[in-house]
């Protein structure tokens, strides 16, 4: 008995009690006593009964994959508690909804794991921004995009939905980070044209090493270090963070009824706060990396704006897309013909001039007021395209009706001592001298069939 008991792993006493009931009983005698028996702590059967009803009524779905996608035993133990007051051990309602056939235990192939990249110590030494589409209504809407910008050392997201992944979905997500924590010291994106680029071959001609997008300038100005991800397990962080979004935004869209982006935006700051509460973490260390919004220096529609560089012509007129700015007469005296002027044209479509003089921190910067001028005619394969001119104001029962006429084309022919006449006169009897010397024959032509000169003898 000394000798069974460490093999056993119990006491000496329980190996006694074992060793008693084995010759009591035999080999039915080593079977637990509460084999077979319903535990004490089991829920009642009705309860669970309850239980299964709710979970397939509400978050049931279908059995495949895809627009209606079942719910997973984590997100329906959370949805029972906050919706129905139910508490429920995850473990328990997934062996539950495992037997009722409410869920399965399949999961999708998993490439090759990459490791993980440590996190970051501070929270705001680096964010990560990324966009997803994906069917966010289900077919109750359009298809659209989740912005999602989430940092590095704590995992707190912030969220934003539109149609597309443009310049302004991604400024006004990082407008938003940057109300409610600070400016982040570093931003982790992907190499597209929003973001990031790579200098093309007039720009390395030039010198030019570093290519900026509209983003990228923003960035700069904040003050903030882009950087661009080569692979997407680069910024796995942000990665990850979509399937979880794909997996739960999506249902908790389908319960809130919503299908469109206005009503999405306005849930998601509900869906946020939970979120960062459910899955953010604390940082390494307890500094703020967040630098403080400097409005003074640069004013938002200075920073979160389309900048682009103009020549001023010589009417002092700056050419801006199909627009034609004419600049105001009492700015004109600075403002030198063929100078660069920089172009800002904000989110809604307010456009400014601004005139640069000096470098570094002695850089100043003057806003021209400007008037927006008729366009310039352009000449299309030689035929010159008309702008029709306003030419009478008429008044008629008190309306004011402008007639407008068309400019005819003048058939202008030039004189005959005009020097373009002359010049051609003598081209054209050149050319005709030339001709007829070239059909006169030769004396030194011979017959072929008399081998002889019938012109002329030698």
């Amino acid at each position: 008995m000394v000798l069974a008991t460490p093999l056993l792993g119990v006491s000496y006493r329980q190996a006694k009690r074992i060793y008693s009931r084995y010759k009591a009983e035999g080999a039915k005698g080593l079977v637990h006593r509460s084999a077979g028996r319903v535990s004490n702590r089991s829920y009642p059967l009705t309860e669970r009964r309850r239980i299964i009803v709710l979970v397939r009524e509400h978050y049931g779905g279908l059995i495949g994959r895809g627009a209606f996608e079942r719910f997973g035993p984590t997100l329906t133990g959370e949805h029972l508690f906050t919706d129905h007051g139910v508490l429920v051990p995850v473990r328990t309602l997934a062996r539950w909804m495992v037997e009722e056939g409410l869920w399965s235990k399949a999961r999708k192939v998993r490439a090759a794991r990459h490791r993980r990249r440590e996190r970051r110590d501070h929270f705001g030494e680096l964010v990560q921004l990324d966009g997803s589409f994906h069917e966010w209504f289900e077919g109750r809407g359009p298809k659209g995009c989740l912005m999602t910008m989430i940092d590095d050392a704590t995992g707190l997201t912030m969220l934003s939905m539109g149609k597309e992944e443009t310049t302004w979905a991604a400024a006004n997500v990082l407008k938003g980070w940057i109300a409610e924590y600070g400016v982040p010291r570093a931003l982790y994106s992907d190499w597209k044209n929003v973001y990031k680029r790579a200098p093309t071959s007039n720009e390395l001609a030039r010198g030019e090493t570093a290519a900026l997008t509209q983003f990228g300038r923003m960035c700069e100005k904040l003050g903030i270090e882009l950087m661009g991800a080569g692979t997407p397990q680069a910024k796995g962080r942000v990665e990850r963070a979509h399937g979880t979004h794909q997996d739960r935004l999506v249902k908790k869209l389908r319960l809130k009824g919503i299908s469109d982006y206005a009503a999405a935006n306005g849930y998601l700051t509900e869906y946020t706060k939970a979120h960062n509460a459910r899955f953010g973490v604390g940082a390494r260390s307890a500094a703020d990396y967040h630098l403080p919004r400097v409005k003074r220096a640069l004013a938002d529609q200075d920073v979160f704006c389309l900048e682009t560089t103009r020549t001023v012509g010589n009417d002092f007129v700056v050419q801006y897309g199909p627009k034609s700015l004419q600049l105001e007469p009492k700015g004109r005296g600075r403002v030198p013909v063929k100078s660069r002027v920089l172009v800002r044209e904000t989110e809604d479509g307010c456009i400014r001039v601004i005139q640069v003089s000096g470098q570094g921190r002695e850089q100043h910067e003057r806003v021209l007021k400007w008037s927006e001028a008729p366009p310039r005619v352009r000449h299309f394969q030689n035929t010159p395209v008309q702008r029709p001119i306003l030419t009478v104001a008429q008044a008629v029962d008190g309306e004011l009706m402008l007639l407008s006429a068309k400019r005819k084309k003048r058939d202008w022919k030039p004189r005959r001592d005009h020097p373009w006449v002359i010049t051609h006169h003598q081209w054209s009897e050149e050319a005709r001298r030339k001709k007829a010397e070239a059909q006169q024959p030769s004396p030194y032509d011979f017959d072929s069939r008399t081998d002889q000169n019938p012109r002329g003898h030698f």
